[in-house]
């Protein structure tokens, strides 16, 4: 924690270089920082006589620890004291109250695990509870370790700790903005210090996963299923801190299956993909089998099922072709 006195004789440059969103602290507060970076907090203050305070309604003391309390709520928000480096499922029991056939299973960052089990068989119970950080207190008896360790209550409480984003089947948006304004106002919201180069890429990264290109001009609203969620998976791969990803279904999107993976493991998340698809299955680490509630198996993917795995990547290679085609106009023909 920031405390008063670690702030008030630090040169006023220094400060910003370390936490750049005091700048619109100091300008709301009536500050007059600029031009100002080899001054201290105190010395800036010191110039103020009582007569100029008054007029400014500041008090220094007061906004000293108000600076240190805005400091501390901003780094909480931006998560920058809170990696995680593993998530532990320790096991519970099913809907029938046995226990779970696992003993526990540790995911780590750049890893991704794929969820399988018929509809209904507790695949979303399983992300409830890791977004819960369960403690034995959820239908499951599941608990949910953070870096080895039971997690802190501010991952369950904290409206700036959000240990899951979850990238969901339908995505309707509503406001009336451009690809680029949307994404601006997220950047904005995570203080960003180069938005544009953020946004830029954000945009280059969804159109290489989409199937059909769009620009910064299109209204959001305008996306395509598959626009927008590959808009969706970039800005949460580039922009969210939030360090497991969810995607429920990607298989139905129409974008580039692997790249999108490859785009979330090279920002080191974890990932967790419920799907009923086999090439998706297969491309993850780990698979997780859920029936009748609870988990049933771990597997680990071997190299005979990368070897399947070739096999059905060529086939949808060859359906998407024969799909753009379709698309184009073209009429197929054997051979």
């Amino acid at each position: 924690m920031i405390g008063r006195n670690q702030i008030a004789d630090r040169h006023i440059g220094s400060l910003l270089e370390d936490y750049p969103f005091l700048s619109s602290f100091f300008k709301e507060n009536g500050l007059d920082y600029q031009g100002r970076d080899d001054s201290t907090l105190n010395q800036i203050f010191e110039e103020y006589d009582e007569e100029e305070q008054e007029e400014r309604a500041m008090d220094p003391e007061l906004l000293m620890k108000q600076t240190a309390e805005f400091i501390n709520q901003m780094l909480a928000f931006l998560n920058e004291d809170n990696e995680v480096h593993s998530l532990t499922i320790l096991p519970g029991t099913d809907k029938s109250g046995e226990k779970e056939g696992f003993d526990s299973l540790v995911i780590r960052k750049s890893e991704v695990i794929s969820i399988v089990g018929p509809t209904g068989s507790g695949k979303s119970r399983l992300l409830g509870d890791i977004e819960w950080v369960a403690q034995a207190d959820t239908p499951t008896a599941r608990n949910i370790l953070i870096n080895g360790d039971v997690p802190d209550s501010t991952w369950r409480f904290s409206t700036s700790k959000k240990l899951v984003a979850q990238l969901s089947q339908n995505m309707n948006f509503v406001m009336d903005l451009n690809v680029r304004e949307f994404i601006e106002l997220h950047a904005e919201s995570r203080l960003v210090e180069n938005p544009g180069e953020v946004i830029e890429r954000i945009i280059i990264e969804a159109n290489k996963l989409a199937g059909e290109s769009f620009s910064e001009e299109t209204p959001i609203t305008s996306l395509s299923g598959g626009q927008s969620r590959a808009l969706m998976i970039a800005d949460t791969a580039i922009l969210s801190r939030s360090p497991i990803i969810l995607i429920d279904e990607i298989e139905n999107a129409g974008i580039d299956r692997k790249r999108a993976l490859d785009l979330l493991l090279s920002e080191e998340k974890i990932v967790l993909m419920a799907t009923h698809d086999p090439i998706l299955a297969l491309m993850a680490h780990r698979r997780i089998v859920i029936k009748n509630g609870g988990i049933t198996k771990v597997i680990e993917t071997t190299e005979e099922e990368r070897t399947i795995l070739s096999t059905l990547e060529e086939l949808d290679r060859t359906v998407l072709a024969y799909r753009t085609r379709l698309r184009a106009g073209e009429i197929l023909i054997k051979g």
